[in-house]
């Protein structure tokens, strides 16, 4: 029996009510900026006042794309990585593509399942933080043809494509600012490093700095947690319970900075006169806590812009590896200063 339903209109209905042609409509809708604003005003108000939706279906089938990215982060439990998502989303609107997010909670084996099912749901091409995940699936994504750009990291691979920044070098320079302060005694906070490329690079940075300067890097305790407010404050109370207290508490992000933080004045202690803290990301957290946090600068919403264009170049137009190192900076906050002095 046939369907007594309404004709769904078509791009040539939009293109006679506009009044312009199909490849003009096609245009407005694909590439916005090729047209003028008043012809695309025209269109867009006949696209509204016919209600129509392009059959994006059909147009995966015929062009092998469907205009969907993907965007796996580790966590959507505090900002460090909403700046950089929202760029990157950003990008790809501009671009009329469409942007599925997905948390893998730092667990590799929930990333792996998550990088398969943006596949089979049709991702073009896939935003991926850090560098380490088995090498399994970099090949099932290679085998099917899925651009990714890694962010966050530099990848050591001249294949893989990335926009991030050397976290290794960063943590380093943080460390060594301090040890010019007068800083001889450290501890670090951190996130597991046994699958997470970020926070081993920044542990091995601050050990490197620590080493150069003769100090005795076998002495700064390491303690490795989840990332959050509460896991830091923890933290330092396991650091608070030994003796000597560092002079140096140094955290591979701001959250974990934030929860030490509190929990020094919660025992009394005085942030930077008893004992210095420091972060890394820069977030909002970091200019609103008191004492301000001396932290590392991560350019996040500028990797996230160029990782979006990146990603989509490698999708529409088969470009080599896009290699981009963005530089970070210290920013020198109130809760860092020379050892049992005040800021």
């Amino acid at each position: 029996m046939a369907s007594t339903g309404r004709r769904l209109p078509t791009l040539e209905d939009v293109a006679k009510a506009a009044g312009v042609s199909t490849a003009t409509v096609s245009r407005c809708l694909n590439e916005p900026g090729k047209v003028s604003e008043k012809t695309h005003q025209r269109v867009m108000q006949a696209v509204t006042k016919l209600n129509y939706s392009p059959n994006f279906g059909a147009r995966a089938i015929a062009a092998n794309r469907t205009g969907i990215f993907g965007a796996i982060i580790p966590t959507m439990e505090n900002a460090i990585f909403a700046r950089g998502i929202e760029a990157f989303q950003k990008a790809l609107v501009e671009k009329n593509a469409t942007m599925l997010v997905a948390s893998s909670a730092y667990d590799p084996e929930r990333e792996a399942q998550l990088i398969r099912t943006m596949v089979s749901r049709g991702a073009d091409g896939l935003l991926l933080i850090g560098t380490e995940r088995d090498p399994a699936i970099y090949e099932f994504l290679r085998q099917r043809n899925i651009p990714t750009v890694v962010a966050w990291a530099c990848a050591p691979e001249p294949s893989q494509s990335y926009v991030g920044f050397d976290n290794r070098t960063a943590a380093q320079q943080l460390v060594e600012k301090a040890i010019a302060m007068g800083h001889r005694s450290f501890a670090f906070i951190s996130a597991s490093t046994a699958a997470n490329d970020r926070a081993r690079e920044r542990v091995l940075g601050a050990r490197q700095a620590i080493s150069s300067a003769g100090l005795d890097v076998e002495a700064m305790p390491l303690i490795e947690t989840d990332y959050s407010i509460a896991n830091g404050r923890a933290a330092f109370g396991r650091l608070a319970a030994t003796e000597p207290l560092p002079s140096l508490v140094i955290c591979g992000n701001d959250v974990l900075a934030v929860g030490a933080i509190q929990e020094a004045q919660r025992t009394g202690l005085d942030v930077p006169g008893d004992v210095s803290i420091t972060g890394f990301d820069d977030i909002e957290l970091a200019s609103v806590v008191n004492p301000g946090l001396t932290t590392v600068h991560v350019p996040h919403r500028q990797m996230g812009q160029l990782a979006g264009e990146a990603l989509y170049r490698l999708v529409r137009e088969s470009v080599d590896p896009v290699r981009v190192e963005l530089q970070t900076r210290i920013v020198k906050r109130q809760s860092l200063a020379a050892p049992g002095m005040n800021a």
